[in-house]
């Protein structure tokens, strides 16, 4: 699989650090041209430099889902360079956003993570769709999350967005298509990165139990499925959902 992204000009949101980093290098080890977005300005330099040094084309910008000045600027210095291949709409809030009943949920929390992870992605979609029309094949990888398909407890407004995520790619998919511009989703299980580490640990337990391959899951479990569908073989894949969670839930 080696060099299955030669030449493409990759964007990755949320690139930063955990999963979404683990994105951004592993289509650089696949010969892209990779750009990182993520709000964490400090941590998203220091990651585009690790890439740098180990020999890849890396760019960055720090961007605000939230805010959508902050994404038009960000887009239109990448549109000075030209088209962009693929997008992986990574970026999402996480940390602190579980833990409550659905009925002891913040009014403000609930709004921050429905601005963030909804209508962030549709906002960073947006922003990137010139681009994307521009490339023969366009491709963008929507990460969504395995607790929308088992109802994960306690965790109404991630689950809740995360529901969104995968009808967003459908509809996506429809109205795209006609641009030659594939729209998938991957919906990861519970993956030991940083956003995860205040998890319950009886949360961790219950998947690592409960997965058809027993035990716990890493970001490069992960990686491979983001590339396949980026790659020119997923040329006529649009609309899916890929569970990758070592078979906790299927789809």
């Amino acid at each position: 699989m080696h060099n299955l992204l030669a030449g493409k000009r990759i964007v990755v949101t949320g690139a930063a650090r955990g999963l979404g980093f683990s994105f951004a290098q592993a289509v650089a080890e696949q010969g892209a041209k990779v750009i990182l977005c993520d709000i964490l300005e400090e941590r998203l330099q220091e990651s585009t430099e690790t890439l740098r040094r180990q020999g890849f084309d890396a760019q960055s910008y720090c961007i605000d889902l939230a805010d959508p000045a902050s994404i038009r600027r960000a887009f239109e210095h990448i549109s000075q360079q030209g088209a962009i291949d693929g997008l992986i709409n990574n970026a999402a809030l996480a940390t602190g956003v579980g833990g409550k009943a659905l009925d002891e949920y913040d009014l403000e929390l609930w709004d921050r993570v429905m601005t963030v992870n909804v209508k962030g992605t549709w906002l960073v979609t947006k922003a990137a769709l010139p681009l994307l029309k521009q490339s023969q094949h366009g491709k963008i990888v929507n990460i969504a999350s395995d607790t929308a398909l088992w109802g994960a407890p306690r965790l109404m407004a991630y689950v809740a967005s995360k529901g969104a995520i995968i009808s967003m790619t459908r509809s996506m998919a429809r109205e795209l298509g006609q641009h030659r511009i594939c729209v998938n989703a991957i919906a990861p299980g519970l993956t030991k990165v940083e956003a995860t580490e205040y998890v319950p640990e009886e949360r961790h337990q219950l998947y690592e139990n409960g997965r058809a391959l027993q035990g716990e899951q890493l970001p490069e479990d992960v990686t491979g499925t983001a590339l396949y569908l980026l790659s020119d073989m997923a040329n006529f894949v649009t609309g899916q959902l890929i569970p990758v969670n070592g078979g906790f839930v299927f789809n």
